[in-house]
Parts: C-alpha cells; structure tokens; sequence
C-alpha cells in the first residue's frame, strides 16, 4: 500500500500528503518513487487547478529515511538508482504544470526542504522548523539541490543555510525567503487559500508562464527558445484565450477550460 495519497479537497485542487508519520514522514526509496507518480499522474488531470503538498501527523517532511540505507544505499550502483529516484521526484514535483504549495508543519528538513522548494510556494505554520544539516553531517547537497536552494532564496541565504546547518522557526524561514506565507492554522487550508487565485487563471497560460521562468532560472532560455516561442503561440490560439478576452469585456469572471 502506497504511503503517499492523493485527495481532492474539491473537484479542482488536489492535496498529496505524505503519510509516514511514524517517521516523521521522512522518504523510503518507495515513497520516493510514489511521490513521482502522484505527481506525473495530476500533471495529465486538467480538472486540476492547484496542487498541495503535505505530510502526515504535524509534520511535512524529514527528508531521506536514513533506517534504510544500509540496504537501499548498500554499494555505488544501488546508490545511484537511489539517487536517480529522487531526482525523478523532484522533477516530476517541479514540472507540474499546475501551480504547487507546500503547506509546511513541524519539521522540514534535508530532503523535506528540497521537495518544498521543488514546489512553485511555500506556505509554512508557525512552529514549525527548517533546516538543511548538509555541513553538520559532513555530505554536500547536491547540485541540483543547491539550485533549488539558490533560486528560492538567493546566494547570500543559500550560503547561510547550507554552511550553518542550522534549524530555524517560520519567522526565520519568512525573513530569509524560504516561506512565502505563515499561518497560524492549518497550513493546508492556507495553502489553498493562497493559490485560490492562481487556481482560477487560465491553465495553458499559467503552465507556459511557468516553464518560461525555469527555463530562465536554470540558464536555459535560449536553448528551449522554439518550445518556449511554441507554447506562447499555442496560448494565443486556445479557446481559454478568447473566453479571457470576452471576459474581460464583459466584466464577467472568465470560466477557463484548459483548451
């Protein structure tokens, strides 16, 4: 059985939770490779408007399951394919058409904060606490974690996490650009709050937006120019552009479809 559910707060938004609380929901080789799915599968839904990723029990996400590397992590080619996993997960997260928020509670730490910022927002409850142990641990993030990291908060806070080590509060995770809101309730309730907006945007708009700015934030603009030109002609030529447009005109609320 799965220990990463997907469910439908309503029709349009869907909440991934993971559900190892035992673990303070920290990611088996399993879980890693499920949580890809999850989102591989909502990426095809075009009923779905917004994503939230969650965790279990009052906490999001204690990063990689340590217990079990003895066995997943056993030699160099083993190694590997577990780190292939997670990359998949991290990508099949961050390619998600639909606009995503981590809704954050308890502990986010190593891995944890990687898949929140694999995330387009973050939505974080007071109390709870961030932090990568890279250094403390004597291991480097990786390169594309380290980029995850750079791009959400910038070098200067990069350089203060990742050398620190340290675990810090909401307040911490809001002053140096980690969080992009803090609650004081249920941060998936909060999460759907702060996308409600995003949720009613056209999807096709939104989704080339999205792969514009990545392209832009990974230095690769110009090589994906054609798809990216590609994408913005399809837009233009969508019936959600024309619903926009009449919407507009007529001061009404757009009634977007997707095509």
């Amino acid at each position: 059985m799965s220990e990463i559910t997907v469910t439908r707060r309503t029709p349009a938004v869907a909440v991934v939770t993971i559900a190892r609380p035992a673990r303070r929901n920290a990611l088996n080789l399993a879980a890693w490779r499920d949580l890809a799915a999850a989102f591989r599968g909502l990426a095809g839904d075009r009923t779905v408007r917004l994503v939230v990723l969650t965790g279990a029990g009052g906490h999001f996400c204690a990063g990689a399951d340590i217990s079990e590397f003895a066995a997943a992590r056993a030699d160099s080619t083993s190694g590997a394919e577990y780190e292939r996993q997670v990359a998949a997960a991290y990508a099949a997260i961050r390619e998600l058409p639909q606009p995503s928020v981590a809704a954050i509670a308890g502990a986010c730490v190593g891995g944890g904060c990687a898949i929140a910022m694999c995330c387009d927002f973050r939505v974080m409850r007071h109390g709870a606490r961030f932090g990568i142990p890279a250094t403390k641990l004597g291991t480097i993030y990786t390169i594309e974690e380290c980029r995850l990291l750079l791009n959400t908060v910038g070098l200067a806070a990069a350089k203060r996490i990742l050398y620190g080590s340290e675990l810090r509060d909401a307040a911490a995770a809001r002053e140096l650009g980690f969080a992009d809101a803090l609650t004081e309730g249920d941060p998936v309730a909060a999460a759907i709050e702060f996308g409600a907006a995003m949720a009613a945007n056209a999807p096709l708009a939104i989704a080339g937006t999205k792969r514009i700015l990545h392209a832009l934030a990974d230095g690769e603009a110009e090589r994906r120019r054609p798809e990216i030109e590609a994408l913005i002609r399809a837009a233009l030529d969508s019936a959600d552009y024309r619903e926009g447009a009449a919407a507009f005109l007529e001061k009404r609320p757009a009634r977007f479809t997707g095509s």
